[in-house]
Parts: structure tokens; sequence; C-alpha cells
């Protein structure tokens, strides 16, 4: 009898466990919405910045990359996923676009720093027939920053993306010191099919497909069926108030620069338009 009730117990843990993974893998493949992809972004931003020790104008930029990027990739990874290999070439175009575009904001030694972490310089794996950050591997509390959100978290929306820029790079110029100039793309690497197997080594590439087919949609326009794996907190995680306190002050200081700016563009409009109505009625007159 007592054995009994001892293996009834064992097999309702069972249960219990494989309905935990069931539930897991069905939110792991819930579509990933705009509020995640700001969480995502943020969170391998945020760790960034603690390990590159990037100051408030990195921050506030390597945020915009970083968001272009998850943004753009995150309409690839079900195809990528399925195992076509035109979607996981255009993957790493987006990566080496990332890529190239962060050179521009990070100094060339905080640069040879992010190539020497795989979980900033190539952030996206698959596993167990899903897609993950490994950022989530080595920090493994999705809930913990070091910093405060960036002033535009809730407003930036791509503007600063290639696509509007005429394929040049929008931060190119805008921070004053030397840039990493050695070789960083990985599609034209040398070492492009050994990253592959790192990256996406579980997924079996389909036969003849190299191309897009012509009836599948863009990318850009397919919502994503997969969202990324995260990690229990299983690691404790040391906080950084002094420096995150300082990027929340300059962050407030640009916002209200920005609030100032446009209620001063208000004001001007509206002494314009009240100039002209005055011109308007004395020559009436």
């Amino acid at each position: 009898m007592e054995y009994k009730l001892v293996k009834n117990a064992a097999m309702k843990r069972i249960l219990f466990m494989l309905f935990a993974v069931i539930m897991s893998t069905a939110v792991c493949h819930a579509a990933m919405s705009n509020s995640k992809v700001r969480k995502e972004t943020r969170f391998l931003t945020d760790k960034m910045a603690y390990e590159l020790n990037l100051n408030t104008a990195q921050y506030n930029d390597v945020y915009e990359i970083n968001y272009d990027f998850i943004s753009g990739v995150r309409y690839l990874m079900d195809d990528v996923l399925r195992g076509e290999e035109w979607a996981l070439n255009r993957y790493y175009d987006y990566l080496d676009i990332r890529n190239d575009d962060l050179r521009w904001v990070l100094s060339r030694r905080q640069y040879s720093r992010f190539m020497q972490a795989a979980y900033f310089f190539r952030p996206i794996y698959v596993s167990g027939g899903h897609w993950s950050f490994r950022i989530y591997v080595t920090y493994t509390n999705p809930n913990h920053f070091y910093y405060p959100r960036p002033y535009h978290y809730r407003t930036y929306c791509g503007g600063h993306n290639r696509v509007h820029y005429h394929n040049v790079s929008y931060y190119r110029g805008r921070h004053n010191y030397p840039t990493y100039n050695g070789s960083f793309r990985i599609r034209d690497n040398k070492s492009y099919h050994t990253s592959r197997r790192s990256d996406f080594g579980s997924v079996h590439i389909r036969p003849n497909s190299g191309t897009r087919p012509n009836n599948v949609e863009q990318s850009n326009r397919r919502p994503a069926t997969n969202a990324p794996v995260r990690r229990s907190d299983t690691k404790k995680e040391v906080n950084a108030p002094k420096r995150g306190q300082s990027i929340q002050k300059e962050n407030e200081s640009i916002r209200r620069r920005s609030n100032s700016s446009s209620s001063s563009t208000r004001t001007t409009r509206s002494s314009s338009r009240s100039s002209e109505r005055g011109k308007e009625a004395s020559r009436r007159n």
C-alpha cells in the first residue's frame, strides 16, 4: 500500500513536470510583441553598458542599434527554424549591419572586448527547436538591470535605421574617437560556416532553399511565432547604482532639453501665426 502511494506521488510529479515543460514551450512560441522587443533590447544593451563601460550617449545609441536588429530578425526566425537557407543568410546580413553600426559607437578597445564575447557579438542561437539570446546563459535573471531605461525607451521605433539613410550608418562620425578597423563581418569571414554551426547547428537546412520563394511574404511584415527562451534566476548579479544614477540624470536632462525645444518651437509657431493674422488685418483696413 505504501509502495503504491509513493509510486502515485512520483507519477504526479512527473506529470506536473511534463505539464510545466509544455506550458513553457507554448510561451516560447508566442508572438514577440513590440513591448517584448523593447525589453529584450534593453536587457542586452544594459549588459553591454555594464561590461563595456558605455557612457550615456553610447548607451542610448547602442539601444537603438540593438532595437533595429532584434526588431528585424524576429520576423526571420520562423524560417530559420524551418531550415530556410535564405533566411539564415538574411539573418547574418542583419547581424553584420548591426555590428558595423556598433563600430561607429564603440571605441576601438570597447569593440575588441565586444567581439570577444559571443553573447554580444553573435547574440542569437538555436537549441531544442527554439531560438534564444545567449546573454541569458551568463545573466540568468531576466528582471535585473544595472541601469535605468534609455530616455527614448518607449518612443524609438527605428527612425535611425539604415533604410532611412540610403544604407549609410546614421552613427558614423557621431563619436570622436578611433574606431575599430579590423575584420568583423561574419558573412564575408572565413569562419562563417563555423559560426553557423555554433549558432544554428541543430537546424536542418532544406535543399534548394537558398533563394526566397516568390510566394513568401516579406519578412518584415510577418509576425514571428518563436520568442526567445528565458532562463531561471540561478545567479546573483551585482548592482551598479552610482553609474545607473548618473545615466538616469543625463537621460532626464536630455528629456528636458527635448521638451524645452518642442515648447520653444510651438511658441515660435504661435507667434508667427499671430503676426501673420495681424498683417492680414491691417491690409484689410
